[in-house]
């Protein structure tokens, strides 16, 4: 990680989970961070937390529903710290809904899972290419973005945003590749990751194993590492011995079915 001490990363749902972790182990490794998010009072006690270290962190609130929410932040980071050189597209939502279900719910998951991390990769694009960074996007997707919960009717419409993220990270690397671009990216797909997300879940998860935060953040560090010819562009990364039958009992005990 030598080569990006004093260099700039930007890490959305920096506030907790995924997001707080990646902070973290950044700074300790000599970056400057800015974190997005929505909760600002988290994000200073992070902060706090930060102070000292070898890096340093700063915060803008965010909420990736707004477009111009997203870009003042992103003007606010070029014109602070002159760079982006790394972007952690980690933010996501999950609704208990289907695809019959409340649409408000369906646009909210759209919005911060789809719409939000490309906006945020345009924008640091942009930064990227105007002060010819080799840069690093990296978008933490979800298992669940490469294989239908078919028996899990409530995780469907979040399936959908993160089947769509996956399609437009590969997308996204093919884009900068045509034109020649130093910028890498990288699609990290965890299965399920001991954070507020999965809290109000299902019961099943109480006996499921999951991966800690800091497993993904490792996973970022590891992509962040290689050397600027090498591209890890997909890591799946589940937790030993993970399997879908608590949730399927669950769904079909919903449907009065005996499994």
């Amino acid at each position: 990680m030598d080569k990006w001490v004093g260099k700039v990363a930007v890490v959305t749902g920096a506030s907790s989970g995924i997001g707080a972790a990646t902070c973290r182990r950044l700074v300790d490794s000599g970056m400057i961070v800015v974190g997005f998010a929505r909760r600002e009072n988290r994000l200073e006690e992070l902060r706090e937390t930060l102070t000292g270290k070898p890096g340093e962190f700063h915060y803008y609130k965010v909420d990736l529903c707004s477009e111009q929410n997203i870009r003042e932040a992103f003007a606010w980071v070029k014109n602070k710290l002159k760079s982006v050189d790394v972007l952690v597209n980690n933010a996501g939502v999950w609704k208990n809904c289907d695809v019959l279900g409340n649409t408000q719910d369906w646009k909210l998951m759209f919005d911060t899972n789809v719409l939000g991390p490309s906006i945020c990769s345009k924008e640091a694009v942009k930064i990227m290419k105007e002060f010819e960074i080799n840069g690093h996007i990296i978008n933490i997707n979800s298992d669940s973005g490469h294989y239908p919960p078919t028996l899990m009717a409530n995780m469907s419409v979040y399936s959908a945003t993160k089947f769509s993220s996956v399609s437009i990270t590969e997308s996204l690397r093919e884009l900068l590749a045509l034109q020649m671009l130093p910028i890498r990216v990288t699609s990290i797909s965890p299965g399920l990751v001991d954070t507020e997300m999965v809290d109000d879940m299902t019961t099943a998860i109480n006996t499921s194993p999951m991966l800690k935060p800091s497993n993904i953040a490792d996973a970022i560090v590891y992509s962040l590492s290689a050397p600027q010819y090498v591209n890890i562009s997909e890591i799946l990364i589940r937790p030993t011995s993970e399997t879908m039958l608590p949730f399927i009992k669950d769904a079909f005990q919903e449907l009065n079915i005996s499994l």
